[in-house]
């Protein structure tokens, strides 16, 4: 199951990472440079994604992969946020934080198996903005 998601993850960033480059020929430099900041940075994060949804499989085993994915994710949004003054951009990062921050308040009340809907639904509304 994990090697699905990888292979998701995998073409999802491979898709937008070709749209960038795309887009680089019709744009200034800067633009591109940003698309493809926000492309790797996606992507780092649709990993962090990938990696918290196997903990969570996982938990039962070694509850501390669910916190390294979770503070992984933050880490990267943190590195996105500093990267980008698009608002859409900021709004998609504000909203996958704030799910992360809900997965994470799970884990501390002792939920093994959080739900990790909201932080898919908006990782993927992440990879939509960051597309050029």
């Amino acid at each position: 199951m994990a090697a699905s998601r990888r292979r998701r993850t995998s073409a999802v960033a491979a898709t937008l990472a070709a749209v960038a480059l795309t887009a680089g020929l019709t744009t200034g430099c800067s633009a591109v440079d940003k698309a493809l900041d926000c492309v790797r940075t996606a992507d780092a994060v649709a990993e962090s994604v990938a990696d918290m949804q196997q903990a969570v499989e996982n938990a039962s085993n070694d509850v501390t992969q669910l916190e390294e994915a979770l503070d992984s994710v933050d880490k990267n949004l943190g590195e996105l946020r500093d990267q980008t003054d698009n608002a859409d951009v900021s709004k998609a990062v504000d909203d996958l934080e704030k799910a992360v921050d809900n997965v994470r308040t799970s884990v501390d009340n002792g939920d093994t198996t959080p739900d990790l809907k909201p932080v898919t639904d908006a990782a993927g509304e992440l990879t939509k903005v960051c597309t050029p």
